[in-house]
């Protein structure tokens, strides 16, 4: 089998899901303008590709907080995976650890992060996506449960100090929703919905707490501006992670293609970049690069992969969207992915409505 462009994922996707789990899938917050524009402000942005490059030989690998990956195209954390595959975030581990690439399991995963990791082996490199709720020892408790089980990193999500409104359209996922689809890795009396108890008191200092809690590298996803990029590596961020949550908080939110050069000329090399939201293809992908990123995460693609071929179509996916980033390599005359730098991207394009 081989990968398919995501929008026709997508349509494959949406023929096998109930319409109410697709509409979670897709939805953005608000009047859904961030979610719309996501994938426009990559598609404006222009090359300008080198010529005459020996570019007989193309790699794309790289490294993420010291972990090698055949390529930058890494899975973003997403929720009610069980709703897309019957065996839900181990379905989608297999698939990313068939591809050599690297994890981002949410906190509201639907297992326990031992049978995640158990399912996919050795192979599978992961993070941890991680909210904290008001009860700082339930956030605790859950990152205990994720660092016995492997997990190689934090990655505490910044912008949801509440969860932004979405439209309201027929029947709500949630209604046809298990208690067991949510929370797994939480204690029995936690709450069932991820829109409850979240702390609104988050501080810089708390990267520092998460860190010495866990003893892990701490990335601070949800970035968009230059002053909290360095606040965050003041309080010992080793990476940011520049995302406006899918479109799914604060709707009007700059677009990540927009965001992602402040954030990196920001921090220069004291920290690592990464990006999502509306990334769709390796030319997406090496846009990235350019604009200051180490590595893009995939979100919705990865859903519409999993719902349609399970681990097969996620590895699939990724493997065609490094594919087109390879090539994409090979034709702006980049042998690897240090070489794509700034220049590589039209100054006009970077001003022209992005």
């Amino acid at each position: 089998m081989t990968g398919r462009d995501p929008s026709d994922l997508e349509r494959s996707a949406r023929e096998r899901l109930p319409e109410p789990v697709y509409a979670y899938y897709r939805q953005g917050a608000g009047e859904e303008v961030s979610a719309a524009e996501a994938e426009s402000a990559w598609q404006r942005l222009r090359f300008r590709p080198r010529v005459l490059r020996d570019v007989s030989s193309v790699s794309t690998q790289t490294s993420l907080l010291g972990t090698a990956v055949p390529s930058p195209v890494a899975v973003a954390p997403t929720s009610l995976q069980r709703h897309a595959h019957r065996l839900g975030e181990a379905e989608m581990a297999r698939g990313v650890a068939s591809a050599g690439a690297l994890l981002c399991v949410s906190s509201n995963a639907g297992l326990r992060f031992a049978e995640i990791a158990d399912a996919a082996g050795a192979d599978l490199a992961w993070w941890v996506q991680a909210y904290v709720l008001q009860d700082r020892g339930r956030t605790a408790a859950m990152l205990e449960r994720a660092v016995s089980a492997g997990c190689r990193a934090v990655v505490l999500t910044v912008d949801t100090p509440v969860v932004g409104a979405k439209p309201v359209s027929g029947p709500s996922v949630w209604e046809s929703t298990p208690e067991e689809y949510l929370h797994a890795n939480e204690d029995a009396a936690a709450v069932r919905h991820v829109d409850v108890e979240k702390a609104r008191d988050l501080v810089p200092a708390d990267v520092g707490w998460l860190g010495s809690l866990t003893g892990l590298p701490i990335v601070v996803k949800g970035v968009l501006r230059a002053d909290d990029a360095l606040a965050c590596v003041a309080a010992g961020a080793s990476a940011l992670w520049v995302s406006n949550h899918g479109g799914r908080q604060l709707d009007r939110s700059v677009a990540t293609a927009v965001a992602l050069p402040e954030v990196a000329s920001a921090v220069g090399g004291s920290a690592e970049v990464y990006v999502d939201g509306g990334v769709r293809n390796g030319r997406d992908v090496l846009a990235a690069l350019a604009l200051g990123a180490r590595a893009a995460f995939l979100g919705r693609p990865a859903l519409w992969a999993l719902a349609t071929h399970g681990a097969q179509g996620v590895a699939a996916m990724l493997a065609t969207v490094t594919a087109e980033l390879q090539e994409a390599m090979t034709l702006s005359g980049c042998r690897e992915v240090s070489e794509v730098t700034g220049d590589l991207l039209d100054p006009r394009s970077r001003g022209a409505g992005c």
